[in-house]
Parts: structure tokens; sequence; C-alpha cells
């Protein structure tokens, strides 16, 4: 009797406690006048700075930078028909932080100052922790396969059956598995003035695509 191929695609999930949020601001002011508005951004990016040398010191913050400087002009839109030229100067600053209270505490006093803006939290688990829970969840992901084909074997009258082949998603022709998910942010009011926040957990999704031999 001819050996019966079967080709599978094995599955695993697991979800994890975030570890990392990497946070995104920006001093940033626009006014009629170029210099004036690129002198005030400087003028708050330094004390900001600062409070993220202090946060790395202590070890709430595992990496900082301020990368990216943007200075353009533009007329907007005006009722009477006035358009004025201003001028807008953004410096971008960015920090991964490791103490999520932190995080908050930051962000409570930054985001009400005039010129800061906020932008988006990415939450993430530590790269040690990620090969890891992905090491898990391969080994997972092929046991889902090696089931998944002795069902079609048995189903089809044959006996146990061999792996022969184990390639990420696609390599055996298939269409790609699902990707890793990120993590969303939840930001929750507590019982007093100060912003909580509440990260969602990190879910790892792993495929892994198999072919086997059952005789």
């Amino acid at each position: 009797m001819t050996a019966l191929e079967v080709v599978v695609r094995g599955h695993a999930r697991g979800r994890y406690p975030a570890e990392r949020a990497t946070v995104s601001l920006a001093a940033a002011f626009e006014d009629t006048d170029r210099q004036t508005v690129y002198r005030r951004a400087v003028g708050l990016q330094e004390p900001l700075i600062a409070d993220l040398r202090r946060l790395y010191d202590a070890g709430a913050v595992t990496r900082w930078s301020t990368d990216q400087l943007r200075v353009f002009s533009y007329r907007p839109h005006s009722d009477t028909g006035t358009q004025v030229l201003l001028y807008r100067v953004a410096i971008r600053v960015e920090a991964e932080f490791a103490d999520v209270e932190e995080l908050a505490s930051l962000l409570d006093r930054w985001a009400l100052q005039d010129g800061v803006e906020v932008g988006s939290t990415v939450w993430d688990i530590t790269e040690e922790n990620r090969r890891q829970y992905e090491a898990r969840l391969r080994t997972e992901a092929v046991a889902d396969a090696t089931a998944k084909a002795q069902a079609f074997a048995t189903a089809a009258g044959r006996g146990s059956v061999v792996a022969v082949t184990l390639a990420d998603p696609g390599m055996l022709g298939q269409p790609d598995g699902p990707r890793p998910m990120m993590a969303r942010m939840a930001m929750d009011a507590g019982g007093g003035p100060a912003l909580e926040l509440r990260p969602d957990d990190i879910t790892l999704d792993i495929a892994v695509d198999a072919r086997f031999i059952a005789e």
C-alpha cells in the first residue's frame, strides 16, 4: 500500500502579562515666528529629558531616545479668508518603561503641560521571555499538528504518522499563518486624581506547517 502523505498546520496561543511599555511623546509648539516656536520646543524638551534621565538612573526606564525633529510651515484655513503663515516645531521623545506605575506618574506630570503631545503606548514582553514563550508554543504547535495528522490518518484507515518535514508557515506552499498580536493599552480612572494604567496581556500566536507520512 502506498504511504499516505498528510500536510497540516499546527497552532498554539499564549497570553502573558505585559512587562514593557514604550511611550512616544513630543515637545511641540506652533506660532507665527519660527525662532520662537523652535526655542520653546527645545526649552520644553530639556526638563522632559531630565525627567527621563532620572527614571533611567532609577531603573524605571530601560532606554530612551530623542531622535526626530520636525520643522514646517503651513497656512491654516480661516473663516475670515485670512491665511496666516504658521510654523510648527515638534521634537519627538521615546522611552521604554519597565515600571508601569512610573509610566503613569510621568504621563500624569506631563500630559497637561502646554506643548506636550502624548502619542501611542506600545506594550510588550522582554526579548528573553519572548524567546522562551515562543519556544514553548512551538512545541505545543508541533503537538497540535501531530494530533491533526493522526486524526486524518486514522480516519483514512492508516496507522501512526511520522513527521518528515516541519517548517514555518508558508514554507511548504501553504498560506502564511497568524502573526503575533500586539497588546492593547487600557486606561482606567482610579479612585484618585492620578492616572492608572492597566495593560492588556500580550497574546502570542505560533503556527507550524508539517508534513507527515502514514503507512
